[in-house]
């Protein structure tokens, strides 16, 4: 391969770089400078809060959140992986078996520690609480 083979990548990064530079530029003549109380507000799926929240934001939508980025990045490893399944061979086969283990079981272990039930009444560790709480009384 010689440098010139590397044109076509220059040129796309170049590209790349200038829309950037000049998307920001740009934005920072169109946007309006004196934004209103309405704006600075949280936004609450357009209902304005009448009263702040007494708790904090549950941590399960962050769980799911990173759950969906580890299945994502699974999908990413097999696609990379089927594009060269010939070349690879056995060696391929096992380490893609090995990843989809532990991303299973990862899978299995948040299932079975209840991150993924978002009904309270049906979660184990909560009847456990509610059985205790008969037994006291």
């Amino acid at each position: 391969m010689e440098l010139v083979d590397y044109l076509p990548f220059a040129v796309m990064l170049v590209l790349a770089a200038g829309f950037v530079a000049v998307s920001l530029f740009a934005a920072r003549f169109v946007r309006p400078d004196n934004p209103t109380p309405e704006k600075l507000a949280p936004y609450e799926c357009g209902i304005t809060p009448e009263v702040e929240p007494t708790q904090r934001f549950p941590v399960k939508f962050y769980l799911v959140a990173m759950l969906f980025v580890i299945f994502d990045v699974e999908i990413v490893f097999l696609f990379a992986w089927a594009s060269i399944f010939n070349e690879l061979a056995w060696y391929g086969i096992a380490a893609a078996g090995i990843f989809t283990f532990f991303v299973l079981e990862t899978l299995v272990y948040v299932w079975k520690r209840g991150a993924l039930d978002w009904n309270v009444k049906t979660r184990s560790r909560y009847l456990r609480e509610q059985f205790r709480i008969e037994e006291a009384a």
